[in-house]
Order: C-alpha cells, then structure tokens, then sequence
C-alpha cells in the first residue's frame, strides 16, 4: 500500500443554511479544496453522509455531487455510517489511493439538519442508535448519553459541575474559529443553569443540530510535488466497531471501539500516545469527550474531567483538543463532521490555525469521529511533512 497525503482542504461556514441545498453546500466544499489543491481534476469521490434522504429528500449523493461539481463518469459514491460518514468516507478515498486504484480522489462530508423541527431531526438523528431495543422505546441520543454520564458519576464519584471544563473549553475556541457555529464563550455557571435535556445532560453538553460541508483531497505521498496545496502526510485512518445498542456491551462506560481503531492507528503510524501534538475529539456529549480521552489512551478510566480541570486540553496544556471548538462549538453537521475534524487537524499541522488556536510545533494530530452512542469509531493521524 502507498502513503496517502491530503493536499487539498476546504469548508463551508457551520450555519443554518437556508440558502443552499445539499448539493449547493457540498460543492462549495469540494472546489474549495481542489483549489487549495492546485488540482484541475479528481478521479474518485467519496461522500460522508447520514440523512440526506430523511432531510434533504435527496440520496444518489456520489452521482448528483460529482455531476454538479462538474465531474461526469467518475466514480462517485456516497458513504453512511452515522455520525462517523464523514470519516468513514476519508477512510475509502484513502484506501483507493494507497491501492494504487485511483491517483487523485476527494472526500466530501455534507449534511443539512435544519430545515425540519428539531423533533423531527432527533428523531432522523435516533436512527443510528438500536431500532428495536433504544430507539423504539424513546431512548434518544440525549438518554443514552445521560445513561453512560450517569454510570460514569456514579463509578468514579463526580458531580455535574465537574464536566463543566469541556463545554467551557469548546466555546472558549469556538470564538476565534470564523467558522463556529457558536463565536463566544460560556461560563461555569451559565453551564450549571443550562436547560435540561435528560438528567444529567443539558443543552450545553450538547452538540447542536447544523449545515456544514467539508472536503479534502488525496493523493499520494510520492506525488505531492506535482500539486501546488501544502500537504500533510496520512499517518493512519483506521476504523472499528462496537455493539450498536449500549445493552449490550462489555462495559457502557468504555468506548471499546474507540480504543480498537485508536491503537490500529497508533501500530500503522508507528507511534504511542505521547507522541501526540493535539486531538480532535467527538464532543457531541461532554461525556462522550471524557470517554474518548480515555479510550483513546490520553488518560487512565475516571481521570479525564480532572484533567480538563487542571488545563491538560488547553490550547496551550500537554494535549490541546477541540482546538477550533470541537462539535459543540464549531457545530456537528453529522456527515460532515469526521471531515471537518481532519480539515481542521490539516491546518494546525500546516501552521494555518488562526492565532489563537494554533498549537505550537505541531508533529502529529489526530482526530477520532464517533457513529451512534460508539458502534463506529474512526480514528486518524496526520503527521507534518
């Protein structure tokens, strides 16, 4: 297999857009990115998307993109696997590259989110959780959450206000990313006073419902110098899977997935977690933050929210994460998300973060995208050139 770099990134704001449909904002993305590219064409296309068919009443997505991109008779395929799509379909560009198979291929995540009731979203949203056994008794994602938040308080002796560090530290962010969702900060307090959703979960551990489109483009290693973009090498993009319902699991308080996929890529990378500059984590739920921290071999089980209190996540701690706000800030356009993460990753290991949030000698970034309450988990590392 070859290595793999990106040499393309490119993003929409993070918004409601009522002005573009799917494909408006999903195109916008690509060429963005072929642009940074210095590219003129791609070979393939892989988009990340979970809804575009409940909410966009558009699916196709593969042929209708690469038609409207102006790319006819490419392969083009849409890729799905919940909220982990946009990483998932990262993960096929990648291996279409390095198999030799296609020289040049892009990854597009998109997802629009907001033109239903967010009833209706929620409950479009709860088909990657168990049909049969979560969602078809009213468990939506907010109550799995509350469940794993709840048995993790109670294993490990924390209150709520102790996982006030993650939505304070995302928002903290989020501010100086011009293309957050959420440009200002929160507080402790207004985090403890926030509406509640399903106790313990409230609005501000959450992650909201938005549009969003980003997109990177692949090629590999050997190839860069024929590309005008500033690329960034593929240290690794791995995936695995866990059991879809919580029920059924080893442990409900340990993302068996992440930890799988998060060690896949640190054996093909050639690395330990020490050797990690900075992680993009899956905070839809502040929990969720907590577990992948832990899963992904950051922080012993039990320990993360004492390391958010202490400053370890900081911008500039021993492991800055979320650095552009994460999804609770930037916002989580589920299909999209996996690839924002790694567009973000790309600009903090090419030195191109704003001011604020660029970490200092950044080596190696990595990025984890999580599908249901942690049935998916795709892991990457990118690593500077």
């Amino acid at each position: 297999m070859r290595q793999t770099a990106i040499i393309g990134i490119g993003q929409t704001p993070v918004r409601e857009h009522w002005d573009y449909p799917i494909r408006q904002l999903a195109v916008q993305a690509l060429w963005a990115a072929i642009k940074d590219a210095g590219a003129k064409h791609i070979e393939g296309l892989f988009v990340g998307n979970m809804l575009s068919g409940a909410l966009a009443e558009q699916e196709h997505l593969g042929a209708l993109i690469a038609d409207y991109a102006g790319f006819p008779c490419i392969e083009a395929v849409k890729v799905e696997a919940a909220c982990a799509s946009g990483a998932a379909a990262v993960r096929q560009a990648v291996l279409a590259v390095a198999s030799g198979h296609l020289e040049i291929a892009a990854a597009v995540g998109v997802e629009k989110l907001t033109e239903f009731s967010g009833k209706f979203s929620g409950k479009a949203l709860a088909t990657a959780a168990d049909a049969d056994y979560e969602a078809s008794i009213g468990l939506s994602f907010a109550a799995l959450n509350a469940l794993m938040m709840q048995r993790y308080m109670y294993e490990y002796g924390y209150s709520k206000e102790d996982f006030a560090p993650f939505p304070v530290l995302a928002h903290q962010n989020a501010q100086y990313n011009p293309n957050a969702m959420f440009r200002y900060p929160i507080t402790k307090e207004q985090y403890l006073k926030a509406k509640p959703i399903a106790d313990p979960i409230n609005l501000l551990d959450s992650s909201p419902i938005s549009d969003g489109a980003a997109a990177l483009v692949i090629v590999p290693l050997k190839n860069i110098q024929s590309f005008g973009g500033s690329a960034v090498k593929i240290s690794a993009c791995e995936i695995a899977t866990d059991t879809i319902g919580l029920d059924n699991r080893e442990n409900p308080i340990v993302l068996k997935a992440a930890q799988k996929s998060a060690q896949a890529a640190y054996k093909t990378a050639g690395i330990q977690p020490r050797d990690i500059s900075l992680f993009e984590a899956h905070d839809a739920f502040s929990i969720i933050t907590a577990l992948s921290v832990e899963a992904s071999g950051f922080a012993n089980a039990g320990k993360a929210p004492k390391l958010a209190a202490d400053g370890v996540f900081n911008i500039n701690g021993r492991l800055p994460i979320s650095t552009f706000g994460g999804l609770k800030g930037r916002g989580h356009p589920v299909g999209a998300t996996g690839v924002y993460q790694l567009v973000e990753a790309a600009k903090q290991v090419r030195g191109t973060a704003p001011d604020k949030l660029q970490v200092d000698d950044v080596r190696l970034a990595m990025t984890q995208n999580i599908g249901g309450s942690g049935a998916t988990v795709v892991t990457s590392i990118l690593e500077k050139i």
